[in-house]
């Protein structure tokens, strides 16, 4: 009898009832889910160290490469077997076959109709013309704003640049612009506006001098509320600064949207508006001209650097064969963790300052691709999809939450991102960086048991405080250092994940109904608020919030 014949169950085997749902569903009632559910119950009594200290060779056989890259899976709850039935699974899922219909252009996004195509954005000389074409533009556009070619309707230089998006079209350039600061150019500032919030816009416009500002809206509709109240703000600061004068606005803004008539309404001209497909989703379009503001920051040239680094991983996932395919990996064990091991969560921790941002920009880019219910076949689902992505630079996570991971109740998967080589070098500094990435993942793992114990921690009575459990699953994705090309990779790698989870979940990640239920809700409540619609329809939550509002609008007033 071979291992894969051992796990094997019996089609009759009451899966659901074990795993607390009524019914089992399509991949649920599956033979590969329920074989991995059987073998998760092995590995759920196994401890990290048990499974080390079985395999001298467990880092070279739990470990990929790619160029520079190292992404050391070791430290997960897994064995030989856990990845053979993954890979099963991913099989069962037609994972392949899925990639091969987004790199052939059909429309996988079925609920909107749409294909989904960021990965063209970055194919270099096989890219679409029109992709082509726009980059040209942007590089002219960078070149003439550096060398004050391009300047303000007062003849100042532009010095600098605002973003003004939200969601996909802030978090992804807002990220790159941070950990890309060691190549940031000379003589500009990016600043980013995003929050509907006035105080985002007020505290920014604050330190601003109008005649050398120039305003990117980022927005794919040209009609999203938050960005577009920035937008009309920003607008009406300018021309008060300029007297009024209509024709200022063509020369301090210009726009990132595929609403070329809506961006012109608004004041940019034609020319000024450097569009992008629908098949590009907002989370996923920081490599279309979304990412202009990054191009201004570091140069065009490095821009390009960035989009060759996420073609390389393009490359590698359209091309790389199961066992070597570094998103295909990550994504299996994202789902052996919150599928089988029940982990709600997954953590990540960039060992990078600079790499700050990068959990806010996984949280959008996996929760709201995957956090869905529905599965594209229109049923519910009767099992956890996408876990709740969070995290925080090290070490400072070391000093905040890294307590409830070492001894806390929840299991809790992380990601463990650090550079060989750090972006700023200050002496003493990088080594300890490195030391405290390896050491948390490993006392992560092993833990310290009551037999660990040093002598003085014995005696002072207090050793079952300091034992910590372990057992906590990890990942440590090794980057030589933080340039544009291995950023370009890094998301490139997120990207796909995130497309193969929808997959092994048998979901469709490049819609987002939930989000535009929300904001349909807020469009409705908006004048309720102002106070020009009652608001007796509404539940009596709402109703009551917004009678205490009206009183303290009234408090306010009178003051």
């Amino acid at each position: 009898m071979n291992w894969f014949s051992i796990y094997v169950l019996n089609d009759e085997w009451e899966i659901g009832q074990a795993n607390g749902y009524r019914s089992m569903g399509k991949l649920t009632g599956s033979l590969e889910w329920k074989n991995l559910v059987r073998h998760a119950e092995v590995l759920k009594r196994k401890h990290l160290k048990t499974l080390f200290n079985a395999d001298t060779a467990r880092f070279e056989r739990f470990s990929l490469t790619h160029g520079d890259l190292l992404i050391d899976f070791s430290k997960q709850r897994i064995d030989t077997t856990t990845l053979a039935l993954l890979r099963k699974y991913a099989e069962f899922s037609q994972w392949q076959t899925w990639r091969d219909r987004m790199f052939a252009g059909e429309a996988i996004n079925h609920t909107e109709g749409r294909a989904v195509g960021h990965w063209r954005l970055r194919a270099g000389r096989t890219a679409p013309d029109d992709v082509r074409d726009v980059l040209g533009r942007m590089e002219r556009f960078c070149n003439q704003v550096r060398f004050a070619d391009w300047v303000g309707f007062s003849g100042k230089p532009i010095r600098h640049i605002v973003n003004i998006g939200i969601g996909g079209s802030d978090l992804g350039p807002r990220m790159l612009v941070e950990a890309l600061k060691a190549y940031h150019l000379k003589g500009v500032r990016v600043h980013f506006v995003s929050n509907l919030d006035g105080a985002d816009l007020a505290t920014t416009l604050e330190e601003l001098d109008a005649e050398s500002t120039l305003f990117i809206v980022a927005s794919k509709t040209f009609t999203t509320k938050e960005t577009m109240t920035n937008a009309n703000t920003a607008r009406n600061w300018l021309l008060q600064k300029f007297s009024g004068e209509e024709k200022s606005i063509s020369r301090h803004f210009v726009a990132a949207s595929c609403n070329v008539q809506q961006a012109e309404r608004f004041g940019i001209s034609t020319e000024n508006v450097f569009p992008f497909s629908d098949w590009v989703g907002g989370r996923f379009s920081v490599c279309s001209s979304v990412g202009l503001s990054v191009a201004l920051a570091i140069g065009f040239e490095r821009f390009q650097q960035f989009l060759g680094g996420a073609r390389d991983i393009d490359q590698h996932f359209f091309s790389a064969p199961i066992e070597s395919n570094v998103p295909l990996t990550l994504a299996l064990l994202s789902f052996w963790n919150g599928s089988f091991l029940g982990a709600r969560s997954e953590a990540v921790f960039p060992y990078s300052h600079s790499l700050r941002l990068l959990p806010a920009y996984l949280q959008q880019l996996e929760m709201e691709s995957n956090g869905k219910r529905i599965d594209r076949d229109g049923t519910e689902v009767d099992y956890l999809t996408s876990p709740i992505i969070w995290g925080e630079s090290g070490s400072n996570g070391q000093h905040s939450f890294f307590q409830l991971l070492h001894q806390g109740t929840e299991l809790v998967s992380s990601d463990f991102i650090v550079m060989a080589e750090p972006d700023f070098s200050p002496p003493g500094h990088h080594d300890g960086v490195l030391a405290n990435c390896l050491a948390q993942s490993s006392a992560l793992a092993f833990g310290k048991s009551s037999t660990e114990l040093e002598p003085e921690e014995i005696q002072d009575s207090w050793g079952d405080y300091r034992c910590c459990p372990g057992n906590q699953p990890s990942n440590t994705l090794v980057l030589p250092t933080i340039e544009p090309f291995t950023l370009g990779q890094l998301v490139a790698i997120y990207e796909h994940k995130t497309f193969c989870l929808g997959v092994l979940w048998n979901l469709n990640s490049f819609d987002q109904w939930g989000v535009e239920f929300g904001k349909l809700l807020a469009d409705r409540l908006r004048p309720v608020i102002s106070g020009n619609v009652s608001p007796e329809m509404y539940d009596a939550s709402t109703r009551g919030i917004v009678a205490h509002f009206s009183k303290l609008k009234h408090k306010f007033i009178k003051k």
